[in-house]
């Protein structure tokens, strides 16, 4: 499994991987790409750090002594993970198509603002700019550790990051 760092500061790393089409296996890899990541990132053992699900919630990074900032995204062909050495993050990938009822699902989950963006849109324009604002929404909300739900004004406070994914995809990270 070929790992790649697709972009790095001084507290957070982004890897991405390869995904295969099953999502048991996409997940079992990505997990086992943090792991060596992380090692080899910070000098450790890679027998010595442990990634922690447990459903409902986001997944822990644990390292001996303290737990690190994880957040994991799948789309058909391809994971992403975000690790942050000092807090919360959050991360999302996307697969950029035609939505033929980008309207309703904007409206339902992005909000007003962003539908209202999205109409001053070409029609050859939209499908990016909706991943970009999906994209976004779901990595802050992974950031203050919610769940997708229909729009409901709460705007989080966080900044985003966009990634540099090769189209067909989008990533944004929260931080």
């Amino acid at each position: 499994m070929a790992v790649r760092i697709i972009w790095s500061a001084d507290d957070v790393l982004v890897i991405a991987i390869a995904a295969p089409a099953s999502r048991v296996e996409a997940r079992a890899g990505v997990r086992l790409a943090v792991r060596e990541a992380a090692a080899q990132w910070l000098s450790m053992d890679v027998d010595t750090i442990l990634v922690q699900s447990n459903p409902g919630q986001a997944p822990r990074l644990q390292l001996p002594g303290r737990t690190l900032g994880l957040s994991i995204s799948h789309d058909e062909g391809l994971s992403l993970a975000a690790i942050h050495l000092h807090g919360k993050v959050g991360l999302d990938v996307m697969r950029v198509e035609s939505i033929p009822d980008w309207e309703i699902v904007a409206r339902d989950y992005l909000g007003p603002q962003v539908v209202q963006a999205l109409a001053a849109c070409s029609a050859m324009e939209r499908p990016l700019a909706l991943a970009q604002a999906w994209t976004a929404r779901e990595a802050s909300l992974k950031y203050a550790g919610l769940q997708l739900a229909e729009w409901d004004g709460v705007i989080v406070d966080c900044r985003l990051q966009a990634l540099p994914v090769a189209l067909p995809y989008v990533a944004t990270l929260a931080c």
